[in-house]
């Protein structure tokens, strides 16, 4: 039996259950309504589009270990850390944009990202700060600033204040956690 609690400011809301192997029932605020959240799409032109509220993306583990590889599931769901200069996206120049792996959110833009000599997929600012969000994580005796995806709760990586101007962070990502698509004009974080 797979049990979801539906948890906001601290107080659970309600409970679902689903049979394992069965039809997952995501958690819903009281009325049966799934949770939304507040994000920016691109159109068909790479363009942002406004903000809109879209369904937070809810799955058992056992859909997301069906749907994503052993490394992906091990970094975007069980917040693992891929080693550095080992991610396939590292070295990436060409233009596009970084989705997250997992519900296919854009997160980040190549015109965003630096070179910050970490090992790491780096960027300055995501291509709509609605489209993450930030935690504090005090794993392995730090403190740090975790970074996930505001529309399936992906692990990505960490920000720290230690990035190039304009806005003097480093949004440090495992490469696992994004799909690179290539494009030949994309929205400027930078704006």
């Amino acid at each position: 039996m797979i049990i979801y609690y539906l948890i906001v400011s601290g107080a659970v809301l309600g409970v679902a259950m689903a049979a394992s192997g069965g039809e997952s029932t995501p958690p819903s605020k009281p009325g049966g309504q799934v949770p939304t959240v507040p994000v920016r799409l691109l159109d068909e032109k790479g363009q942002l589009g406004p903000k809109t509220m879209v369904p937070k993306v809810i799955k058992t583990d056992a859909e997301w270990r069906k749907q994503l590889t052993d490394e992906q599931y091990k970094i975007a769901r069980a917040k693992g850390t891929e080693p550095a200069f080992c991610g396939l996206l590292t070295d990436q120049k060409k233009p596009g944009v970084y989705y997250c792996v997992c519900c296919d959110l854009p997160l980040f833009s190549s015109d965003s990202k630096f070179h910050s000599g970490t090992g790491w997929p780096s960027f300055f600012a995501p291509i709509a700060p609605e489209n993450v969000i930030t935690h504090e994580d005090r794993s392995y005796g730090m403190v740090r600033s975790e970074i996930l995806c505001a529309r399936c709760d992906a692990h990505l990586g960490h920000v720290f204040e230690d990035g190039p101007k304009p806005t003097g962070l480093r949004f440090c990502l495992n490469s696992a956690s994004l799909v690179f698509k290539e494009a030949k004009k994309v929205e400027s974080a930078a704006k």
